[in-house]
């Protein structure tokens, strides 16, 4: 699995929530948010054992779609760190790992869904994203970040892209690692082109390993003339990887 969406930390038990509530009047809380508190007793010593009970839920498009498990015991740290003490509505996380079966109902208050054993957690917000992607000479500051929000804002609206299947593991990626795709949608802006779609297809290359060209197409808004670029992946793995760079791209 390699999906993009919203972490979010839920109590699985009345239990866990007693106990949680005597741990936070044992913290110093004043003037902190819930949030806040959550995570200060979360990043407590003494309350840390607390990280490991909690259900961590992962929201696509609004959508409860996972519940989270680290592969590594002590990986829950990462968990507490992505959750972060004042989320922001943009915030978002990169979940790498390994999809599994459905929860039992005991596991986060009758939540079931598909369990995964997380290696990676990448939390950012799309402002930073933008602003970490490295602007070409001949684009203006201002119409290069917009077309790249614009582009991962598409992405992240595609249907269904819950990042478990080939397609969509291969295209969250690139929206994310591959800085390229975003460069060539801005030349594509200001030169009059729209971007018309986007598609993730097995590519010809497959054989034993699992290989989805991902492929932009943008149409000239004068002439309606389209030009096709994709991006070659390797996804046979946990972690994806790029075999071939943003090239054009020819039907056959």
């Amino acid at each position: 699995m390699y999906a993009v969406g919203r972490l979010e930390p839920r109590i699985p038990s009345l239990g866990i929530e007693k106990e949680f509530a005597q741990a936070t009047g044992r913290a110093e809380t004043v003037n902190l948010t819930d949030r806040q508190a959550l995570h200060a007793v979360l990043s407590d010593a003494q309350s840390r054992y607390l990280a490991r009970h909690l259900c961590y839920v992962l929201v696509i498009q609004g959508i409860d779609s996972y519940i989270l498990r680290p592969r590594d015991p002590s990986d829950y740290d990462l968990l507490v760190d992505a959750i972060g003490p004042s989320p922001q509505a943009s915030d978002l996380h990169v979940v790498v790992g390994l999809r599994g079966p459905i929860a039992p109902p005991d596991i986060c208050n009758g939540l079931m869904l598909p369990l995964v054993a997380f290696d990676q957690i990448y939390a950012f917000d799309t402002d930073s994203l933008v602003a970490r992607l490295p602007k070409p000479e001949d684009l203006d500051e201002e119409s290069f970040r917009s077309a790249s929000r614009e582009l991962f804002d598409r992405v992240m609206q595609i249907t269904d892209n819950a990042g478990s299947s080939d397609e969509h593991r291969a295209l969250n990626y690139c929206s994310v690692r591959y800085a390229q795709i975003y460069t060539n949608t801005a030349h594509a802006f200001a030169s009059g082109r729209s971007l018309t779609a986007i598609e993730t297809r097995p590519s010809r290359l497959n054989g034993s390993r699992s290989i989805q060209d991902v492929v932009f197409s943008y149409t000239d808004r004068s002439t309606d003339v389209t030009e096709k670029y994709f991006v070659r992946v390797d996804v046979t793995e946990e972690f994806p990887f790029l075999v071939t760079k943003l090239s054009p791209y020819y039907d056959r």
